[in-house]
């Protein structure tokens, strides 16, 4: 392998230098020109590159465009849509002519669509494709201050009459036509553009109820992305994965601001489907992803090894243990003896390097999770196999991050240490409270809500959490979240969660305790690879509630919270799972009980499945069910069945 020179970190200009995005995309393109490439996309199978050039080509010309068609100061642009280029032209030409862009979450219902557009008050919508433009249409007495919908993707819009319609390359033309006329007028509106302006507005997820509009300065997202570089390096010549959606803060982070602090290359995958396969051809230097994802590849990697031949099972499971003991050296601070060097560079090139190519993982350098957290099982498990991962912890009011772990300080039960210029600090109440000059402005027409969570400077997370004495920070769960049984132990559900996600089976995890008098669980199944299992063992299935009812599935799964459950008895006997029910159906943002960044609404939860909540805490070994569930078509179907609730308090041994 060719390593290349790298340019040092510190080198970077200070923020004032370019204080906003616009102006370091013009940075970009003076000094790169077309020598480097900025983004690429798959697409029809074949990468293709856009220089720095192009990418300011054709900023410039849709900004333009979109001030033909009456784009003014502080207007609002909605985007929707998967990660494309189009995605950040639109936002960097909306952030040049002083407007403000905000994302929508691709898979958002066109009740969370109208919401957003609405409350925005955006004026523009720049729509990927005809899904995205239905909704819009289906919106279109509910949303009257929008005045143009922009689609980016033709296909299947030959038939669509409606006036509000443009194709994005006619609003590129619209604006080639308006440079010719105006030759320096982006330059002027760029260079009016100012650190402080107000850059995007991120809606938060909304757990608790409708999203809340972050607001964001350049300054914001430029301080953050250059602090975060400075104690987690990356470099001109490193390739990043764009896959996770563009309205999160994580992948404005990384794919937007970072990108054009820094000036290193963003690839979109050709689908969400393909982005395995995308980021393996790519082979990327840098990955953020929240914690789904890093637990999906765990188990992923071991439904893998489950397929494998015999004499490959046996080398994964005699190299993993040493993984993990090379693994325990690093977050313990211990050189690892001559010995355990030597087995580990054995599992390394025997077995790791090869899993590590699989996932795409070849160059990846700078490997993160942020966003929740992420369990020490999985966090362990991905440095067994030799892949640098580290916590990151932040809010979108914080632009995206306020800690990290930091080379050779690495503590899984951390979130690490405070980036440079942030002061953390912990109140009476154990909230988390921040500081930094990446703090937001405040929430987009909601200033009860910005008195509430920003006071005196000071950002409150909503977080509990506490400082090890070494100085990293350890994040317990929500404020809110952190509960307590009715003889008064406190638990956090979210460390038991992440636990039981651990294991392959296991999608997604709700634990109940609060003034109860034990904890009980409610667990999702992950049909694809409990399935694989079932076939093997000869036992057939046809619906996921047929599959998540089966006894012999019940057995399974309770022997893996049997293990979740020996190792809570280490830590508190009294917080371990006593019953848990196997839900028959999955878990879904489409019924509220997620946020479209796969966050659990637990009070949501808490009202739906109430009875099922209720009964485990009686004598009773099932419950009958007889509800309606309804699909993202559209299309509803009746579900009758019987939830067998099962008890891991029956004498058997944990």
């Amino acid at each position: 392998m060719i390593l290349k020179k790298k340019k040092h970190i510190l080198d970077l200009p200070e923020v004032t230098e370019s204080d906003t995005l616009p102006k370091l995309l013009v940075r970009n393109a003076r000094k790169f020109a077309h020598d480097k490439v900025a983004l690429r996309e798959k697409e029809f199978g074949l990468w293709q590159s856009f220089t720095w050039q192009d990418y300011l080509d054709h900023v410039r010309h849709f900004c333009l465009g979109l001030l033909s068609l009456g784009l003014t100061e502080g207007d609002k642009i909605a985007i929707v849509g998967d990660n494309r280029p189009e995605w950040v032209f639109a936002e960097l030409a909306a952030q040049s002519a002083g407007a403000v862009p905000l994302g929508i979450y691709q898979d958002s219902t066109p009740k969370e669509v109208g919401y957003i557009i609405d409350h925005s008050d955006a004026k523009f919508v720049v729509a990927e494709d005809q899904e995205q433009v239905d909704k819009i249409l289906e919106l279109k007495e509910s949303i009257p201050k929008v005045i143009k919908v922009i689609y980016t993707d033709p296909k299947g819009m030959r038939s669509y009459q409606d006036d509000m319609l443009l194709d994005f390359t006619e609003v590129e033309a619209l604006g080639r036509d308006m440079e010719s006329r105006h030759p320096g007028m982006f330059k002027e509106m760029v260079d009016r553009t100012q650190g402080e302006d107000l850059a995007l507005i991120a809606y938060t997820s909304g757990t608790t109820g409708f999203p809340k509009g972050s607001m964001l300065s350049h300054t914001n997202m430029l301080k953050m992305a250059r602090n975060l570089m400075l104690v987690d390096p990356k470099f001109e010549e490193d390739e990043f994965v764009s896959f996770l959606p563009l309205p999160w803060i994580g992948e404005q982070m990384m794919g937007v601001a970072s990108a054009l602090l820094i000036g290193f290359t963003v690839n979109f995958p050709e689908e969400p489907g393909t982005v395995t396969e995308n980021r393996r051809e790519i082979a990327p230097n840098v990955m953020f992803s929240p914690p789904m994802i890093w637990e999906n590849l765990a188990a992923s990697i071991q439904v893998r090894v489950m397929d494998a031949s015999w004499l490959k099972r046996k080398a994964f499971d005699a190299a993993l243990p040493i993984g993990y003991r090379m693994a325990d050296c690093k977050f313990e601070k211990r050189t690892p003896s001559p010995w355990l060097r030597l087995q580990y560079l054995f599992a390394y090139f025997l077995v790791f390097r090869a899993l590590k190519d699989r996932l795409g993982f070849t160059n990846l350098r700078s490997a993160s999770t942020g966003g929740a957290a992420l369990g020490p099982d999985t966090f362990r498990f991905f440095h067994g196999l030799g892949v640098n991962l580290k916590q990151i912890y932040g809010q979108t009011e914080i632009s995206g991050i306020s800690c990290i772990h930091y080379d050779g300080d690495i503590n899984f039960d951390s979130v690490g240490k405070p980036i440079p210029e942030t002061e953390i600090v912990i109140a009476e109440d154990g909230e988390i409270l921040s500081r930094s000059p990446s703090v937001f402005l405040g929430y987009y027409k909601n200033e009860e809500a910005t008195v509430e969570t920003l006071r005196d400077g000071w950002l409150h997370s909503g977080d509990a959490g506490h400082f090890t004495e070494d100085g990293h920070l350890i994040v317990i769960d929500r404020v809110k979240d952190v509960m307590n049984m009715s003889d008064g132990t406190m638990f956090s559900p979210q460390f038991i969660e992440n636990k039981l996600k651990f294991s392959p089976y296991i999608k997604e995890a709700v634990c109940i305790g609060n003034n109860l008098p034990y904890i009980t669980a409610i667990i999702n199944i992950d049909m694809p690879i409990v399935g694989k299992w079932a076939e093997k063992n000869r036992i057939g299935y046809t619906t996921y509630t047929d599959l998540s009812s089966k006894k012999e599935v019940y057995d399974f799964i309770e022997a893996e919270a049997r293990k979740v459950n020996r190792d809570l008895t280490r830590i508190n006997e009294a917080s371990i799972i006593k019953k848990f029910v196997l839900l028959y159906k999955e878990l879904d943002a489409d019924d509220d009980e997620l946020t479209r960044t796969k966050k659990v609404r637990r009070g949501f939860i808490g009202e739906r499945y109430r009875e099922v909540i209720e009964a485990m805490y009686t004598d009773a070994d099932d419950i009958p069910i007889d509800t309606t569930i309804k699909y993202q078509d559209g299309r509803t179907a009746r579900i009758k069945t019987t939830v067998i609730i099962r008890r891991l308090d029956d004498g058997k041994e944990e």
